[in-house]
């Protein structure tokens, strides 16, 4: 078993680097592109990087729906949109010299959204509840139908984003030098990469998952989030030495929308239905939106992300893996699944 282990644990560790790799080539192109079709910075970071970045994701609960492993892959996404508002501004804070700058637009339009983000998907767990109930109490089935309405509301975002865009004058000298046949390219690249280390992920964890007793929500919003979850970390941290706050914070934002509106309701459409325990889902939604808030209270303080406030985040995060630790192992009463 322990030859096993360190086989699926090395698995997991080219799997994650795969996974750098593919992002790596699928977000350098989606900067390229667009930059060659002049879209604003905020447009680029909450959607163009954000969706580029957020591939992972979206693979990893492709793939653990097909496997039969939904509650693995939702456990990603829930994980990785912790991850996202808490460390990747955390580490791009610390490493950088100086405070990450905002703007208003961050505060009070791609923050704000995303909070609502969070409202829908609850709001459709609830409705999931109160028409479809489960077997167990507090659970509720999420059918197709109920899918759409989150993926209705990014509709929207693309939208609100649309205008913007359209409203905005880009650099006429950006698209110089750029070869717009070899940035697809790399993006295809990216995204062949990135399914493939992405499937040998998933599998490796369950076989740890199955092997030691370990949940699959667990290692999902652990292990796979933490994996998953780089290439947003890197992106985040290299805008933001770059001198590119916006775009650096915009991503993270848009990266936590795309996965909650996008990743969770194609995962459904896949499976068909999914079964919720929303005594699970209103805790872990309730971390999100708390550590929502923390990002926008300090994002809006001198509209600026400090070196302190960073610390902050940090701290918080860990706070949440201890608890989800400490629940998991029966050590404290609580919510998450045994």
């Amino acid at each position: 078993m322990a030859a096993s282990l360190l086989v699926n644990v090395g698995i997991i560790v080219a799997g994650t680097v795969a996974i750098w790799k593919g992002s790596d080539w699928l977000e350098s192109a989606s900067e390229q592109l667009a930059a060659y079709y002049g879209l604003p910075a905020v447009v680029q970071g909450a959607i163009i990087v954000a969706v580029g970045s957020s591939f992972p994701e979206l693979a990893t609960v492709v793939v653990a729906a097909i496997g039969g492993s939904m509650p693995l892959g939702v456990g990603a996404i829930v994980g990785s949109a912790i991850f996202n508002i808490l460390v990747i501004p955390a580490v791009a804070g610390i490493v950088t010299d100086d405070d990450i700058d905002s703007n208003r637009t961050l505060v009070y339009k791609e923050a704000q959204f995303y909070m609502l983000s969070v409202s829908v998907l609850l709001i459709t767990f609830a409705l999931a509840v109160i028409y479809y109930p489960g077997e167990a109490t507090l659970s509720g089935v999420v059918t197709r139908p109920l899918a759409l309405i989150p993926l209705g509301l990014y509709g929207l975002y693309i939208f609100i984003q649309y205008q913007d865009t359209a409203d905005h004058e880009g650099d006429p000298d950006a698209a110089d030098g750029i070869d717009v046949r070899r940035q697809w390219l790399f993006l295809l690249a990216g995204l062949a990469v990135i399914l493939v280390a992405v499937e040998r992920l998933v599998h490796s964890v369950e076989l740890i998952g199955l092997s030691y007793g370990v949940n699959e929500f667990l290692l999902g919003v652990t292990i796979l989030a933490a994996a998953t979850s780089l290439p947003d970390t890197l992106v985040s941290v290299r805008a933001a030495r770059d001198n590119r706050g916006v775009t650096s914070l915009a991503n993270v934002l848009g990266s936590n929308t795309f996965d909650l509106l996008v990743a969770i309701p194609v995962g459904v459409l896949i499976v068909s239905e999914w079964t919720v325990d929303f005594a699970m889902a209103v805790p872990m939604f309730g971390v999100l939106t708390a550590a929502t808030i923390l990002l926008f209270t300090a994002l809006r303080t001198d509209l600026a992300l400090s070196t302190a406030e960073s610390y902050v985040l940090m701290v918080a995060y860990l706070v949440f893996v201890s608890w989800v630790v400490a629940e998991t192992i029966g050590a404290i009463g609580g919510i998450l699944p045994a």
